[in-house]
């Protein structure tokens, strides 16, 4: 089948000397990989060569391919750039944040099925990141907004409580082995309710650091398999 969608690159591995498998989240079918032939040869194909910078990690693009369905890679038919990026290829701090998000997409988003909205929030917070002036909470907002569309996003109904059990994703007035302690909780709660223009100095680096490290211990409870990404460590210098 024949489709026209958008695209946002979650990564691309190189295959043998000239080829790339480039695993996208689309927004008509959700995750896909395609084979790209010769995507490194001197004189390439419209796919190839001077178009290699297609397939940074979480690029939007605008492709047309054929998606089989089958289980195996799919092919582009054509693709170009949807939202160039203004600022964010010059900023390393910037780019850390899109090396992470990619990363932490690719061990989140485990199924082939179409999600739009997903899709379009993450497209939304990409275009936000690259238009607006540095922010130190980006990456964990959009934590906890992922949480939402991947079906973990923690109960908040009695957020009064003193203590959150990372296991039942609630907040529980008992303290146990399966919650944070008060400290930690806290923090949680003050994570939760940051938006992407939240105040830059809602926290101290520590306490961001701190935050970072809890989601992802959420992430790793609640998705089978999750693996930090490797990225996280860069991610935290970058903000230390």
């Amino acid at each position: 089948m024949q489709v026209k969608t958008k695209a946002i690159v979650l990564s691309a591995i190189k295959f043998q000397e000239s080829s790339l498998i480039v695993k996208c989240f689309t927004q008509s079918d959700g995750l896909k990989s395609y084979f790209v032939r010769g995507a490194f040869a001197a004189k390439s194909a419209k796919l190839g060569g001077a178009k290699i910078a297609y397939f940074q990690p979480m690029t939007i693009l605008e492709i047309e391919a054929v998606h089989q369905n089958k289980g195996r890679l799919e092919h582009f038919k054509e693709i170009k750039i949807a939202t160039p990026y203004q600022t964010i290829p010059t900023d390393v701090v910037k780019s850390s944040i899109l090396l992470f998000l990619a990363e932490l997409l690719q061990h989140s988003i485990q199924e082939e099925e179409k999600n739009s909205d997903f899709f379009d929030f993450i497209e939304s917070a990409l275009i936000w990141l690259d238009t607006h002036a540095y922010s130190a909470n980006f990456h964990l907002v959009f934590l906890f907004e992922t949480a939402k569309y991947l079906g973990f996003y923690p109960d908040v109904s009695e957020i009064d409580l003193s203590y959150f059990s990372v296991q039942e994703g609630q907040f529980s007035p008992i303290l146990t082995l399966e919650t944070l302690n008060e400290q930690e909780t806290a923090l949680f709660k003050r994570g939760l309710n940051l938006q992407f223009d939240s105040d830059q100095k809602s926290f101290h680096v520590a306490e961001r650091q701190q935050l970072l490290t809890l989601i992802m211990d959420y992430y790793g409870l609640h998705l089978s398999g999750f693996k930090h990404p490797k990225s996280l460590e860069v991610l935290k210098a970058v903000f230390s």
